[in-house]
């Protein structure tokens, strides 16, 4: 039973416009759904990824409107970090961000490090895993040079030997001393795999607000759930049991050292709800919450499909 690394990331916006901007428009990666917190009916649940919605790319966000920016503390992941497939990926993405008014840095290992516009850490790096490149079609960004999910996180422990023994002894992840990014902890499974990396923790306590990550997803599937809700109820550690997300199943827990985990199924997937050419193009609602749909509608800034002008665009130059 092994966890296929990282199947989604959570963090925190205020301005869902300026968010969807930047992720659709300079990342270039797609919206695979726009719904909202089921926790928090009020509030807007944002999903990028790749072209086909599958797990291992989905970057989503909770909007809260106008909220402060946040800050990085002990037990709060800081950074996301990306796969793209070649050097000549960095150079290209070094020239766009540039051109849209984003700082970048060059790291000591190849490595691209830079900001979204609420002060979220994103790196990219070569990929060297072989595992399938998830890849969103984009007008301006070739598909050899975009963005191809993910290659893991870096996160602030608060108690860095009790999050290693959850990740070794009760998760399967293999420690490893990595050359450009240090020691991590991957955990790999049949599809793919991804890895978590601890730094020393600012003085600073952390603040969870916008530009910040509140939980990252680790991959299983409906026929391991079971198991490891049992695996984890067992070791003691306090857990949500068994959540129904509609677009997958989970389990949510809070490792030793601070950070929220969550076990995501790949089953069954946003396309539950229809076909894959019409991910992100509406406001899409689990059944629970769809007698609300007019109320909940009414509280939410409209946002439209950010493909929309694409079509437009193609038929002018046609």
């Amino acid at each position: 039973m092994k966890l296929d690394g990282l199947h989604h990331i959570t963090a925190i916006t205020g301005d869902a416009p300026r968010n969807v901007d930047f992720y659709t428009r300079v990342l270039g990666l797609r919206m695979t759904a726009k719904t909202v917190n089921q926790d928090d009916p009020t509030v807007y649940h944002l999903f990028y990824g790749d072209e086909n919605a599958q797990p291992g790319a989905d970057l989503t966000f909770f909007e809260y409107p106008g909220a402060m920016r946040g800050r990085p503390g002990a037990g709060m992941v800081h950074r996301v970090v990306w796969r793209v497939a070649s050097s000549e990926a960095i150079d290209f993405w070094v020239a766009r961000l540039g051109d849209d008014g984003v700082e970048t840095q060059r790291l000591d290992g190849g490595g691209l490090l830079f900001a979204d516009p609420e002060g979220l850490d994103h790196e990219l790096v070569v990929d060297d895993s072989g595992d399938e490149p998830l890849i969103a079609e984009h007008p301006e960004i070739a598909a050899a040079l975009a963005l191809q999910g993910f290659e893991g996180v870096r996160a602030y422990s608060a108690h860095p030997a009790g999050s290693a023994l959850v990740l070794e002894q009760l998760m399967g992840a293999t420690r490893r001393e990595d050359e450009d990014e240090g020691e991590t902890f991957e955990l790999r499974g049949e599809r793919r795999g991804g890895w978590i990396a601890w730094d020393p923790a600012p003085d600073a306590p952390g603040r969870q607000s916008a530009g910040t990550v509140h939980h990252i997803a680790w991959g299983t599937t409906d026929a391991d759930m079971q198991s490891w809700i049992d695996r984890v109820t067992n070791a003691g550690i306090p857990n949500s049991g068994y959540v129904d997300r509609h677009y997958f199943h989970s389990l949510y827990f809070r490792e030793p050292g601070g950070v929220l985990y969550e076990l995501a199924t790949r089953e069954p997937g946003f396309t539950v709800d229809g076909p894959v050419q019409g991910l992100g193009t509406k406001l899409i609602l689990p059944p629970f919450l769809e007698p609300r749909r007019e109320q909940i509608a009414a509280r939410l800034t409209p946002l439209p499909d950010p493909r929309a002008s694409w079509k437009a665009a193609a038929e002018s130059q046609s």
